[in-house]
């Protein structure tokens, strides 16, 4: 006997209720939420379709409300990573400015904020300036630096004026079954109704007005609700399709969001992901969005799926680390060549898709010329790379004349010396470096009254170059561990350790001193 198959009834949009009245019952709740205190709201916003219907509803609970009960300002805080896709960038700034102009005109308290990270954590400093590799999910640096810290900076800025701020965000159970738990465990912690405290930001309340609701529910209340402050929901629902084959686009809609999923929209640079779907998806699925191919083809190149021949085999800080029991080291940032090999590929990608792309992009900047200023003096200063390379990077691949200002000091060879000094190290680029760092340290210390910090500056110096090359580093990581593990701690404790030999020398146990 054929099992019958009952099929499972669906749940109807919006439940008993319907759209009108769910939504009336949201807006009443936000405005009451809106006159209980005198606690800023600060919105999160990204131009997606919660984060939009989050806003909307709160835009319509401050409409309904006299005059005289809008007491408070309400912040709407719009994070730009630098490295945003360029459709939705364009979207959300020109959303902004509207919604702006719109609040100003209907005397609502309603303030939009675009966030930007600081200098030094911008995607491009980070990984070109310092070398750090591409994002992986176990060394995600980009997050926190990208987005977190640029929101959490503003919200901790009402809490210092205001002593307290409430957060509201466009989170949703359904979006996942992780963001469905983390709710529900900040449910059984609500201090008012609707409203539980943030876990990392001391003094301020989470409140997520659409926390219930379906994809298709947001959707449908989207497309059946004009947007109060004049912007084509519609167009939006255009631009979520255009980025995927099968219309099924989440958008990264706040800081507790992954920074990228796959298919959301996010940073083009993000290797986060196996692929990045929507970016892919414009640029197959619309003509007009064809010159973006120069940034969808830097992407994938930056998710080398073994990127250990770009990078240098010693650490940050010159050590040399193992990875587990196996005989090949932890790698660090990417080398010199790599870094400068990055830059040249960014500029020329933005080269192209000023030629190749619409009028608003004829002007795009991948790039700032405030992060490549940082990246040359993290070049020159952090790394003693005074070849001073970037100029002529830019000029290559631009064509055009580097725009930034003359450097403020003397360096320690001209271009003619270091070909020079090149040309005696030969193949041996770790001399080559070692040579060229110590002349840089002495040169920055040579006319300080108190050359403190002199011998600490060369010393390291020397134990980063102190290799042969990777071989030969490996080989004396190795014998160190070996020699760590045949002693216990009493050994140690007694001071009867004996020094091993460094790679390279016959008897001088006291380059150990420089480990």
């Amino acid at each position: 006997m054929s099992k019958v198959m009952v099929p499972v009834p669906q749940r109807r949009p919006f439940g008993d209720l319907g759209l009108a009245k769910s939504v009336q019952a949201t807006v009443d709740e936000i405005a009451e939420l809106y006159q209980a205190d005198s606690i800023p709201w600060v919105v999160g916003y990204s131009g997606g379709k919660d984060s939009t219907a989050t806003l909307q509803l709160v835009w319509t609970a401050l409409q309904k409300l006299p005059p005289s009960a809008l007491t408070k300002p309400v912040h709407v805080i719009s994070t730009d990573t630098l490295v945003e896709n360029p459709v939705v960038s364009a979207w959300v700034n020109r959303s902004l400015d509207v919604m702006g102009a719109k609040a100003l005109e209907l005397g609502l308290p309603l303030t939009p904020h675009k966030l930007t990270p600081e200098l030094a954590d911008t995607f491009w400093v980070n990984l070109i300036g310092k070398g750090y590799p591409a994002p992986r999910p176990r060394f995600r640096w980009c997050t926190e630096r990208l987005k977190i810290k640029p929101s959490n900076s503003f919200i901790r800025s009402m809490v210092r004026a205001h002593g307290e701020a409430i957060l509201i965000l466009g989170m949703r159970k359904q979006e996942s079954s992780t963001r469905a738990r983390v709710m529900t465990a900040h449910e059984a912690h609500r201090v008012r109704e609707r409203l539980a405290p943030n876990g990392n930001l001391p003094n301020s309340l989470v409140y997520t007005p659409i926390e219930a609701w379906s994809s298709d529910e947001v959707w449908m209340y989207l497309m059946q609700v004009d947007n109060p402050w004049g912007y084509s929901n519609r167009d939006l629902l255009t631009m979520y399709q255009g980025a995927s084959a099968d219309n099924e686009c989440p958008l990264v809609v706040d800081t507790s969001t992954p920074s990228c999923g796959d298919s959301r929209f996010g940073c083009w640079t993000c290797t986060l992901v196996d692929k990045d779907k929507s970016m892919t998806a414009m640029v197959l699925n619309d003509a007009d969005k064809a010159w973006m191919e120069p940034l969808l083809t830097l992407r994938n190149d930056l998710d080398e799926p073994d990127d250990r021949k770009l990078r240098d085999f010693r650490r940050m800080n010159g050590s040399v680390q193992l990875f587990n029991n196996e005989p090949r080291p932890i790698h660090g940032p990417y080398t010199q060549s790599s870094r400068q090999r990055w830059l040249r590929r960014l500029l020329e990608a933005q080269e192209e898709v000023r030629r190749s792309g619409p009028p608003e992009v004829a002007q795009i900047e991948l790039i700032t010329l405030a992060e490549l200023e940082e990246i040359r003096r993290i070049w020159i200063v952090e790394k003693h790379e005074f070849e001073d390379n970037l100029p002529r990077i830019y000029a290559d691949a631009t064509g055009r004349p580097y725009p930034g200002k003359l450097l403020d000091e003397a360096l320690p060879l001209g271009a003619v010396e270091v070909e020079l000094l090149a040309e005696i190290c030969g193949d041996d680029r770790l001399h080559f470096e070692t040579v060229r760092e110590l002349l840089d340290v002495e040169r920055r210390h040579r006319n300080q009254v108190r050359r403190a910090g002199l011998f600490p500056a060369l010393e390291s110096a020397l134990v980063k170059g102190f290799y042969r090359d990777q071989d030969d580093a490996v080989d004396y990581a190795r014998r160190q561990k070996a020699t760590r593990a045949a002693f216990d701690a009493d050994d140690l404790a007694s001071g009867n350790l004996q020094p091993i030999l460094a790679p390279g020398t016959d008897d001088n146990p006291a380059f150990d001193d420089f480990r």
